[in-house]
């Protein structure tokens, strides 16, 4: 458990001595000695540093392959959406979206076009009612749900380039769906479905 969890070098200091990043990877150490089939962890990567939290994951992703399942709970969306398969935002008490990563980022509107243009203020006047517009640091960005319209007009009337085209991130999804109090409740997904 102390090389799974990466505690090697710190298994001579006591607790109160290591950092909050360190304390967590020894929770983890210590969740694993009963060798269980369900590990449910809260906030897992709080207090770690950068390669603390790529070794967690890492380690996270082969205790998944020996057929471990592993239910985390967390704000760190980037961390959800880059390492989790399901995804199930609750929001006000209620499950507002319950499904595979990648259906629940397309739950967000659009996708968010963004290029470098010489007049910013020229870019944000044209591109005004194809979507939410804003403007810094010499690129415009548009939330869109036109966005090969928006692409078109940025690169042939408005001199933009450096083009990029994203679809919605899991924070994007994260913000719509909890934002609307009227967003109805999403059923589980059933339980063979799963694993």
């Amino acid at each position: 458990m102390v090389e799974r969890a990466g505690l090697g070098d710190l298994v001579r200091r006591r607790v109160s001595r290591c950092s909050g990043g360190e304390q967590q990877r020894l929770r983890f150490a210590l969740a694993l000695l009963p060798d269980p089939e369900l590990l449910v962890l809260d906030e897992p990567t709080a207090g770690m540093d950068v390669a603390a939290r790529r070794a967690f994951w890492a380690t996270m992703h082969e205790e998944a392959r020996r057929g471990r399942t592993v239910v985390f709970a967390t704000h760190y969306l980037e961390e959800a959406d880059a390492f989790a398969e399901r995804i199930v935002l609750v929001a006000r008490g209620r499950v507002v979206a319950d499904g595979p990563t990648h259906e629940v980022r397309a739950r967000a509107l659009g996708r968010v076009v963004s290029a470098a243009v010489p007049d910013l203020a020229a870019a944000t006047r044209r591109l005004d009612g194809l979507g939410e517009v804003s403007a810094d640091g010499g690129r415009v960005r548009v939330r869109t749900g036109h966005s090969d319209a928006v692409a078109l007009a940025l690169l042939t009337e408005l001199g933009g380039h450096d083009l990029e085209v994203a679809g919605a991130s899991l924070e994007d999804a994260f913000l719509q769906l909890t934002a609307d109090p009227t967003v109805p409740t999403v059923p589980a997904v059933p339980q063979e479905e799963t694993r």
